[in-house]
């Protein structure tokens, strides 16, 4: 069974060319389960299809043709990973090492959640939950997600960076989600006043503006109250703009107005941009708060890295040894079927024993057959994680005649 890894990151695609393949959870889910064994992981920064089969060239041809069939000009930006390789990459996302923010928090939710609505079956069950696993030793064992730069972190910190001082800043949330929530801890913490919630569904707009203190709006009256706001911070999954520029002219008032788009697709039209006092940044733009937050956890993601690489290591060693797993248990039953048959063959002279003697014969011809195999049980996993595995496997299957009365 081959584990193939196909898909786009903020690495390798601008955010215009990423919100083209973003998928909510439920179009993630109905993609993975038309793969087979699969799991779609999308977020704002990456959309990327897990699938694990007996035929890599067929799966990866499958998962190319997927994210093509969403949007055709992606397909120069993708990148196309393979067993250990791809293993690795995603235990690098799950520990946060290959996110915008390194460390953030969010990513390893988003894993899970994707993992949940994937259609795995034993090879992604095992690369899954590896990868969660590696995840909590990250944040356990190092100090990288100490003090989160999430990307809602780095919004804060990009919105402190304008204004210089955030206290009694007006915030207008759009979006009620994780993000937006994150959002309204990191400003409220640096000073900020998250006066408005809007979102489409009225009860979790209501929800979030109770725990921050805030009025709770329907996205139909955002525009009356662009005037009152210094920070717009947008989050939904909106499929098209939420504000566009002709909104943003006619309702701020002049007053200058700082506009985070968090959103994949963007919920903020580009154009805003071009409007005098109006300050828009996507989720591309926040790089130079990225590039801070490198410089401080430089040290603990060198040693985030060795944990990855140890996960990864393991997950290759697992994955190897199943060429040899099916040789090991067609060795083991052959053994055991010769036992059986002998111990049958010797049955008159066995009956002239007593129950415990009986016994201590059965119990010495297991040991034996435990001794003999337990060496090229042994061998044959090491060789498996040498990458000659399948050569043991198919010398002992030849040897042994393993197979050959269903041929």
């Amino acid at each position: 069974m081959r584990l193939v890894l196909v898909g786009t990151s903020h690495h390798r695609a601008p955010v215009e060319l990423r919100e083209r393949v973003a998928l909510d959870r439920a179009h993630a889910s109905s993609l993975a389960g038309s793969l087979g064994e699969a799991v779609c992981l999308s977020t704002c920064n990456r959309t990327e299809l897990y699938v694990a089969a007996e035929d890599g060239e067929a799966a990866e041809r499958a998962a190319v043709d997927a994210l093509v069939a969403l949007e055709p000009e992606v397909e120069p930006a993708l990148y196309r990973l393979r067993d250990d390789a791809a293993a690795l990459h995603l235990f690098r996302v799950a520990a946060g090492l290959d996110s915008l923010v390194p460390g953030e928090g969010e990513i390893l939710g988003q894993v899970r959640a994707a993992y949940e609505a994937g259609s795995p079956g034993a090879l992604l069950n095992r690369l899954f939950h590896q990868a969660l696993a590696t995840g909590k030793k990250v944040r356990a064992q190092t100090a990288i997600a100490e003090n989160p730069a999430s990307v809602s972190a780095a919004a804060a910190a990009l919105a402190e960076q304008v204004f210089g001082d955030l206290d009694g800043r007006t915030i207008l949330l759009v979006g009620a989600g994780k993000i937006s929530d994150l959002a309204a801890r990191n400003l409220t913490s640096r000073g900020a006043r998250i006066a408005y919630v809007a979102n489409r569904s009225p009860d979790r707009a209501a929800g979030l503006a109770e725990r921050v203190g805030a009025e709770a709006l329907p996205l139909a009256e955002i525009e009356e109250r662009l005037a009152e706001a210094d920070v717009v911070v947008s989050s939904t999954s909106a499929p098209g703009y939420v504000l566009t520029r002709e909104t943003v002219e006619r309702a701020r008032g002049g007053r200058p107005l700082l506009l985070i788009d968090l959103a994949v697709p963007r919920d903020l039209d580009p154009s805003i941009h071009e409007l005098d006092g109006c300050y828009l940044y996507d989720i591309d733009d926040l790089d130079a708060v990225v590039a801070q937050t490198l410089l401080v956890r430089r040290r603990e993601a060198q040693r985030a890295e060795e944990i990855v690489a140890e996960e990864a290591d393991a997950f290759r060693a697992w994955q190897a040894s199943l060429d040899v797993v099916p040789a090991i248990a067609s060795l083991r039953a052959r053994a055991d079927e010769i036992r059986e048959a002998e111990l049958r063959r010797a049955e008159s002279r066995l009956g002239q024993l007593s129950d415990s003697q009986r016994q201590a014969v059965e119990t010495l011809a297991s040991r034996i057959v435990d001794k003999l195999l337990h060496l090229p049980t042994v061998r044959m996993k090491q060789a498996a994680a040498a990458a000659d595995g399948v050569v043991y496997a198919e010398a002992v299957r030849h040897l042994f005649g393993l197979g050959e009365e269903e041929r």
